[in-house]
């Protein structure tokens, strides 16, 4: 079982920057692949990144390609999304996930769930 809980969400004006936080339980978090999702007010929730289990591969929705990158510290059961030239479109709700799956991409391919935490970009 992996607990997940997230953090750094907050406001910030467009262009402004926020880096997340994802803090996992358990001494097996190296064997899961981990994930950034994201839900605004209305609309279904849609995948963000994802990263391997060794941090040596990512994958990103084409919406934040060059503006967000995510990453993983195996070591401090840590995985981050820096977020940068932030856009009032990228307001939402960010949760974190955990996946056995290799390259999971789809929210159901992923067992574990943060609380979410709020980014609110103004414009």
């Amino acid at each position: 079982q992996v607990q997940l809980v997230e953090s750094g969400g907050g406001l910030v004006q467009a262009g402004g920057s926020l880096r997340l936080s994802c803090a996992a339980s358990g001494r097996t978090f190296s064997s899961y692949v981990m994930g950034w999702f994201r839900q605004a007010p209305g609309k279904v929730r849609e995948f963000v990144a994802t990263i391997s289990r060794s941090g040596a591969n990512t994958y990103y929705t084409d919406s934040v390609k060059g503006r967000f990158t995510i990453s993983r510290v195996n070591a401090k059961n840590r995985v981050y999304l820096q977020m940068n030239s932030l856009k009032p479109e990228d307001t939402a709700v960010y949760y974190c996930a955990a996946s056995e799956k290799v390259a999971a991409r789809r929210g159901a391919e992923y067992t574990y769930w943060g609380q979410g935490t709020q980014v609110t970009v103004s414009s």
